[in-house]
């Protein structure tokens, strides 16, 4: 049965952008998890492995010893640097993977009137990678600076880097910093409705994120009870074992992938900000009924 297509170019008040935010997702749930794992499948298993690497190395070898040279410290800072590193590589790819793979599914979805070119998304997120990961650099620099002023201004600067990347997909003829500065003159359009939008999704964002740690905060707690007269406070190395690496892997996973929302919710404000400056979806709608009354 094939499900009723979303229209993106239009202008949506809050409850349309997160009732078609879950929509699209639940629409196109079997489509979009099929190519987004087909695509970003191997960077994904990079990520697991790393995070459970990193888990694993600062568990065990992380020590507390007011007596010794390495008090908070590691007893190989090497690996554990080696590992931090591989962490921050393998999160840094799957982000901009994530991203784009996202992304380029909804240009193709409406490019093609729902229908997904698996080929053309893949070969669009590799082809734009670096320019993805240009612009994730230039947010996070943004977001660091903002939060350092006091930590105010980064609830003004979130609202431009949300749609950032939309603009720079949606506008193949956009460069990455005209995408970045574009971004502050177009939020201008409905800005309180895209923060609105913004802070619930965050919310359920971490509500998500906090239900899928619970595991991990409850055996830690368990274990920490159990084994209370076991452990040595000195040497942290016995609190790690395979099944906390376990859990601390699949809720940073889930973590992660819950992030789509974002992204998706983020796609919706732009074309909701970017109708109401240019009104491209109009226009586009006007010809097609042009079209029709010239058959």
């Amino acid at each position: 049965m094939q499900q009723p297509f979303i229209e993106f170019k239009r202008q949506r008040d809050f409850g349309q952008i997160l009732g078609d935010t879950f929509g699209f997702l639940r629409n196109e749930f079997k489509s979009f998890v099929s190519i987004y794992f087909n695509i970003c499948g191997p960077v994904l298993l990079m990520l697991v492995l790393s995070i459970g690497f990193y888990t694993y190395i600062v568990g065990d070898m992380a020590v507390f010893d007011p007596f010794s040279d390495e008090t908070f410290g590691f007893s190989d800072p090497l690996l554990f640097i080696l590992s931090a590193l591989a962490y921050m590589g393998s999160a840094l790819t799957a982000y901009v993977f994530s991203i784009g793979t996202t992304l380029f599914y909804i240009r193709s979805y409406i490019e093609n009137n729902g229908e997904v070119n698996k080929d053309e998304v893949r070969t669009n997120v590799h082809g734009a990678f670096w320019s993805i990961l240009g612009l994730s650099i230039l947010k996070w620099i943004t977001l660091f600076f903002a939060m350092m002023l006091c930590g105010l201004p980064v609830l003004y600067a979130m609202v431009p880097m949300a749609i950032a990347f939309s603009i720079y997909i949606f506008n193949p003829r956009k460069s990455v910093t005209d995408a970045y500065s574009d971004s502050f003159y177009l939020v201008n359009q409905d800005f309180w409705l895209v923060f609105g939008t913004w802070i619930v999704l965050g919310i359920i964002y971490y509500i998500i994120s906090f239900v899928f740690s619970l595991p991990t905060v409850l055996y830690s707690f368990i274990k920490v009870g159990i084994s209370a007269n076991e452990i040595d406070p000195s040497d942290l190395s016995s609190f790690s074992d395979p099944f906390y690496v376990f859990l601390n892997v699949m809720s940073s996973f889930v973590q992660f992938l819950s992030n789509i929302i974002m992204v998706i919710g983020g796609a919706f404000c732009y074309f909701h900000l970017n109708e109401k400056k240019n009104f491209t979806g109009t226009y586009e709608r006007i010809g097609r009924i042009g079209e029709n009354l010239e058959d």
